[in-house]
């Protein structure tokens, strides 16, 4: 079994940028120790047979085709309504800011 001490805790709320009293440290380490033993209660079940998963629910995104519609907008519509015109493909449009 991983044993954590204070001072490992410490080190990481110092990495952390993390201010710990005395007694927040004794939970965070008796936490973390609780953890580390469940997760090693996971090492030991047995996985034989059983496919990795990423997600547990079977969902699919439904999302749909991108189609292009043919609007009424044509270039010349567009140019007619901009005050500057056209120049080398492209609009001048007014200042925003």
């Amino acid at each position: 079994m991983t044993s954590i001490s204070t001072d490992d805790v410490r080190a990481l709320a110092q990495l952390s940028s993390l201010r710990l009293n005395d007694e927040e440290a004794d939970k965070l380490t008796t936490d973390l120790e609780r953890i580390l033993e469940y997760f090693t209660l996971l090492g030991e079940l047995d996985t034989d047979g059983v496919e990795p998963t990423y997600y547990g629910m079977d969902l699919e995104n439904v999302s749909r085709d991108d189609m292009i519609v043919q609007g009424e907008v044509t270039r010349e519509k567009l140019i007619g309504l901009s005050e500057g015109g056209q120049l080398a493909q492209q609009f001048k449009v007014p200042k925003v800011l």
